[in-house]
């Protein structure tokens, strides 16, 4: 069996979908006009949830990965790994064995590699499930943040990350943003957006959200968030805020540790909490738990993920939420320390959440579910809730009435030309200057062509041009300069260093990416050896815009948030003078010296004055 096709082979019909669904629709009364509002019909939903068996129950509450880019013909590198990993051989397998309610898609796994390859991936994945007796359609998921966190990349549309529309300070663009990220991921069939990250990155230090968080201040995060939900959900793509109660002032990574949150209640509830009540008040579809302790919210020790005071005790009653629930994933640190792989999803239930999102395990965590709610430690009755909670947002979704996508829908929505231009012109309003000595920029052709572009080279995000050297030559080039690129790294060598110095006397300017530069690290050196050599220096920091502190030898320094293509493009023309610089600061920058000072303040940010663009070049 070949997945249902999106390229070349017939798309099944209306009438074959139905009959697919023929169960299904049989116990919700469906008609094509009344799916949605069957959707709201809990009577309906009810009777559904009455027919299935508690194995498929147990199934639906799974959101698992499986590595692939078919459902059912995945390559043997693939087929190994997931009966290494899952037990099964292909995505067709792992839902007729488990009868997962949901799948998340990674890059990693080999799901994305072009739209219309997911495109038949997600029909295949449905088409499997609902072969099914009783068969139901799947929830597919992916983080889809943009910025340094993409699953989907080119050619479909990549935005500006959190950060830098943070920086933008637009709700139009972030409402935006959701609209048509959303667009494209529908036409993919993914319907669940683990996006927009709802936590305010109050900590410099952060080393898991970072650029990820749209800011420090948290009425503007509330307002960015609420913009990005309401831009997704109005194009049938479920948002996810995340990650609760909040992540965004913890020096650990809860994918290696188990980060503690040491806020109060009150400062909790001033800081944290204002992002998660305004995605709820924005009509949130789900919501995806911290795995990080919190002991003003709960001093039990255990993380969030599985603390009923703070998941059913204010998530649910005080805060009022009664949509969808998802864990962060099972497999990271932060929630496996200090219970077994088999207690977690147990625990997470008993908790108040209802998707269980990638165990390590699929068959351990199933079958542990399944003996709780044997033993009587689980009630059937507490499933029921969950999965009344999941298929009322598959129905609101339209996936009980059109679970397949098509060609035609990826052709007309992913990556168009209108859609690119969109996020090119939302990336022009991002970019921060933060110093800009003598007037350096904007650079002028006449008296700054030749331009040595060097830095550090992180990993490519997802589908990008990349390395981000070679996007910023070649960007500056496009522009009407001579750029040549030399990446130096993240760690620069002092070999390494030598060759920049050499290569910089060739040159009237050079540009420097820099990434996370630290006190002792090489990159300071590498900027304060070029600077000495009385060529000026633009430092363009491509990740956390904290850099600009550690580099008081750069003539100018911007921050660009993130080291996708869109970004460094518009860097580009900022440096060029083709836009000006307009983005603000969204967190503050303390000094190198003294943490505790503030060295630029939330909202800083230059401009060119007088500024009518470079004159010197051209049209």
């Amino acid at each position: 069996m070949h997945d249902s096709g999106t390229g070349s082979t017939a798309h099944p019909s209306r009438r074959t979908v139905l009959a697919a669904t023929a169960g299904l629709a049989a116990a919700l009364a469906l008609t094509p006009d009344s799916a949605r509002a069957a959707g709201h019909d809990d009577e309906r939903l009810t009777a559904l949830i009455s027919r299935m068996t508690l194995e498929e129950k147990v199934g639906q509450l799974f959101v698992m990965r499986v590595y692939g880019h078919s459902a059912t013909d995945p390559d043997q590198a693939d087929i190994d790994a997931n009966l290494a990993e899952i037990g099964v051989r292909t995505a067709a397998e792992l839902v007729a064995k488990y009868r997962v309610g949901g799948i998340i898609y990674f890059t990693w796994a080999h799901n994305t590699r072009t739209p219309h390859q997911i495109a038949d991936l997600s029909n295949g994945i449905q088409h499997a499930s609902l072969a099914q007796p009783r068969g139901l359609p799947v929830l597919i998921a992916t983080d889809q943040e943009h910025g340094i966190v993409a699953r989907v990349g080119k050619p479909a549309t990549l935005f500006p990350g959190a950060m830098a529309i943070g920086a933008g300070g637009s709700r139009a663009d972030a409402r935006t943003l959701g609209r048509i990220s959303g667009a494209e991921l529908h036409a993919l069939g993914i319907r669940q957006a683990y996006a927009p990250d709802a936590d305010v990155n109050v900590n410099p230090a952060n080393p898991v959200i970072g650029v990820r968080s749209f800011g420090a201040d948290p009425d503007v995060v509330a307002g960015l968030v609420a913009a990005e939900v309401k831009g997704c959900q109005e194009s049938g793509v479920a948002a996810t805020a995340k990650h609760f109660p909040g992540h965004g002032d913890t020096a650990v990574d809860s994918h290696f540790g188990f980060p503690v949150i040491t806020h109060s209640r009150e400062l909790w509830e001033k800081l944290d909490a204002v992002p998660f009540r305004a995605a709820i008040r924005a009509g949130i579809d789900s919501i995806m738990t911290a795995h990080i302790m919190v002991p003003a919210l709960d001093d039990s020790g255990d993380p969030a993920t599985l603390s009923h005071p703070i998941l059913t005790g204010i998530l649910r009653e005080e805060l009022g939420y009664d949509g969808v629930v998802v864990t962060d994933s099972l497999g990271m640190e932060g929630v496996r320390q200090k219970y077994g792989d088999d207690r977690v999803p147990v625990l997470a239930l008993k908790a108040g959440v209802d998707q269980l999102l990638n165990p390590p395990s699929l068959d351990l965590a199933w079958n542990a579910v399944l003996t709780a709610v044997r033993s009587g430690e689980l009630t059937e009755a507490r499933l029921d809730e969950s999965l009344l909670r999941i298929l009322r947002l598959k129905a609101r979704l339209g996936l009980l009435d059109r679970p397949y996508v098509t060609a035609g829908g990826v052709d007309r929505t992913v990556g168009t030309p209108g859609h690119l231009h969109t996020a090119d012109r939302i990336a022009d309003r991002t970019t921060t200057l933060l110093v800009n000595q003598r007037g350096l920029l904007p650079l002028s052709r006449r008296t700054h062509r030749r331009l040595l572009v060097v830095g550090a080279d992180p990993a490519s995000p997802s589908g990008t041009d990349g390395p981000p050297t070679t996007v910023l030559a070649n960007a500056l080039a496009a522009l009407g300069f001579t750029a040549t690129a030399l990446s130096t790294g993240t760690a620069p060598t002092a070999a390494a260093i030598e060759k920049a110095v050499a290569a910089a006397g060739d040159a009237d300017a050079v540009v420097v990416a820099t990434y996370n530069v630290t006190a002792a690290g090489s990159q300071r050196t590498l900027v304060t050896r070029l600077a000495a050599t009385g060529k000026p220096v633009v430092a363009l920091a491509v990740r956390n815009p904290y850099d600009v502190a550690q580099l008081p030898d750069a003539t100018a320094c911007l921050a660009s948030y993130s080291w996708t293509d869109v970004e460094l493009r518009a860097a580009a023309r900022v440096i060029a003078g083709r836009v000006r610089p307009r983005g603000r600061l969204p967190v503050p920058v303390p000094r190198a010296d003294d943490p505790t000072q503030v060295l630029y303040p939330l909202g800083y940010g230059l401009s060119y004055q007088a500024y009518a663009g470079d004159r010197s070049s051209g049209p």
